[in-house]
């Protein structure tokens, strides 16, 4: 017995009372059926109504050889008559992003024969691919001709058109579809085979706001947003854009310039910055000249600065040079020379002090885990034809 599809006889119809068909006991929640209901199973893109029967939590519903599975945490009785409530404004949302969804593909496969392809909604936008490509610079218009489409508030046509109907009437599709058909349109934007739950009119979609549009797959990959998620995702970006504003004390409509202004001066900054650090590490490896083999100690560098003045010290030293940069019990290191192969010698200081790394002959870096205290101890042992100096 097929299941009553009341979300298709009234897409904002949010509580309902039905019998209880079947309920059985599933790996994800007891599996119920109903004779009738206005849950929305997964399907198209469009994920699965949650809500409440009987008092009971529905954690999804899914479509099964027409009947609707209603998943929900606890059993329910057999032959009892349960009222339903779907969580609404999770609907809605879903039906605002659908029926946005189709105004746009109905918009590109118009003006430029594209198909989608795939279609997802998510938390933080809708994902539409498309069969070709979409160029950024055309968002903005797409999304205006969307949004002139939903200040008019057009009535959508949903009908499922008769056999002998349906050859005559014309729809986007990307293959032949057997009878029958569900078409949704859109009068002057699209008319589309899906089986999707849709705003009455364009107008409760409220807002169309494209973000993105990115190559996919030989085509392209569209991020947006319809209705409440798209003022959600615009409310966020707008307190955001408020605190960068705040910090670069510039207008609103302006941080993108103060921010290329700030980067551009970081970068100055950094420049000066690392010339200043290399006079230093020049002073340093001056320090060991012809000293031999030399383990140092320097704090605040990434795995560059301390490559770099290993590398400078080892032209200075005339012997192996051991570069550590860390925290007491985690240190980087690089050891670097100009003659020796210091390979066996990575490899037994990984080893000994808890570390991993590799590298060139002349030169090898990773990380140790070990206190200073210990690191100096183990080059003390060390075979090497001179004594290293620490500092």
């Amino acid at each position: 017995m097929e299941t009553g599809k009341l979300y298709y006889e009234d897409c904002h119809l949010a509580r309902f009372s039905a019998r209880v068909l079947r309920c059985e006991e599933g790996k994800e929640g007891f599996r119920v059926v109903l004779d009738a209901t206005a849950f929305y199973p997964e399907g198209g893109g469009q994920p699965g109504d949650t809500g409440v029967l009987g008092g009971v939590a529905v954690l999804d519903t899914r479509e099964e050889n027409g009947e609707m599975i209603h998943l929900c945490r606890q059993p329910l009785i057999v032959g009892e008559t349960v009222e339903g409530i779907i969580d609404y404004d999770r609907r809605f949302g879903f039906m605002q992003q659908h029926t946005g969804e189709h105004m746009v593909s109905g918009i590109l496969h118009r003006r430029f024969g594209l198909h989608n392809t795939g279609f997802h909604i998510g938390a933080e936008g809708v994902t539409v691919d498309f069969d070709g490509v979409v160029p950024p610079e055309l968002l903005p218009g797409i999304e205006a001709e969307a949004n002139r489409g939903v200040w008019r508030n057009i009535p959508l046509h949903i009908f499922t058109p008769s056999p002998e109907e349906l050859p005559g009437v014309a729809y986007r599709t990307k293959r032949e579809l057997p009878w029958p058909v569900r078409i949704v349109e859109i009068p002057g934007f699209d008319s589309c085979a899906c089986c999707g739950v849709h705003c009455a009119a364009t107008g409760e979609v409220g807002l169309v706001k494209l973000f993105s549009s990115i190559p996919f797959r030989g085509g392209s990959r569209m991020l947006m947003a319809c209705g409440g998620l798209a003022l959600d995702i615009l409310n966020r970006a707008y307190q955001q854009n408020k605190l960068v504003s705040q910090a670069f004390s510039a207008p609103m409509g302006e941080t993108g310039e103060a921010a290329g202004r700030m980067n551009d001066l970081l970068a100055q900054q950094k420049y000066r910055i690392t010339a200043l650090e290399r006079r230093i590490w020049d002073g340093i490896a001056e320090g060991y000249r012809g000293k031999g083999n030399a383990v140092h100690f320097e704090p605040g560098l990434d795995g560059t600065g301390i490559r770099e003045l290993a590398d400078r010290i080892a032209a200075s030293c005339g012997g192996v040079a051991a570069v550590f940069s860390g925290e007491e019990g985690s240190y980087g290191f690089c050891l670097a020379s100009r003659e020796e192969d210091l390979r066996p010698l990575g490899k037994r200081l990984t080893q000994a002090l808890h570390g991993r790394g590799g590298g060139k002959p002349g030169f090898q870096q990773g990380t140790v885990k070990a206190s200073r205290q210990e690191i100096e101890a183990f080059f003390r042992d060390q075979p090497m034809s001179c004594p290293p100096e620490s500092h």
